[in-house]
């Protein structure tokens, strides 16, 4: 399968991939900078590119995603898996319920796993953070942690080249 996906990313232009990277649940923009910047894309595009892509999920998740999981909780499958996924996010995102935008903020801009924008759009669902708050603690903490990335990044390559310089 992971073969597949990356034959068909092959072909695709580097914008479109970084785009298509970012915007997915798991890499989000942790992934597609990195992997943009590794494709020798430009930095102001990778960082353009990586916030679009990551951002293009967010408004129809945070609109949609309690509507269609309600809807959804009634085939005892989906039920099982929203029960997973929404105490999986309680969890972890306990910061979002004690502070709520600010939280979410925090939450979205630190880069680990399950701590982007899509796990930010489900905690907002989940502790019933309004859209007009939301969208935008979630771009803001999208925008922090493309900083945050895009350092690291760059720092991990400066390293990487300085390791191996031969004296």
């Amino acid at each position: 399968m992971l073969e597949r996906i990356v034959d068909f990313m092959n072909g695709l232009p580097k914008e479109f991939v970084t785009v298509i990277v970012a915007a997915l649940p798991v890499s989000e923009l942790r992934g597609a900078i990195p992997l943009a910047i590794a494709m020798k894309q430009p930095l102001v595009k990778t960082l353009i590119l990586a916030y679009i892509g990551n951002m293009l999920p967010v408004i129809p998740l945070l609109v949609l995603l309690g509507p269609v999981s309600e809807k959804l909780r009634h085939i005892p499958a989906l039920e099982r898996f929203f029960n997973w996924l929404f105490e999986r996010t309680k969890r972890k995102a306990e910061i979002v319920q004690r502070y709520e935008a600010l939280g979410l903020i925090l939450f979205v801009a630190i880069p680990l796993p399950a701590t982007g924008a899509w796990t930010g759009c489900i905690a907002a669902s989940l502790f019933k953070v309004k859209f007009k708050y939301a969208f935008p603690a979630i771009l803001i903490g999208v925008l922090i942690a493309g900083v945050i990335v895009t350092s690291l990044t760059l720092m991990g390559i400066k390293f990487i080249d300085t390791s191996y310089v031969i004296r």
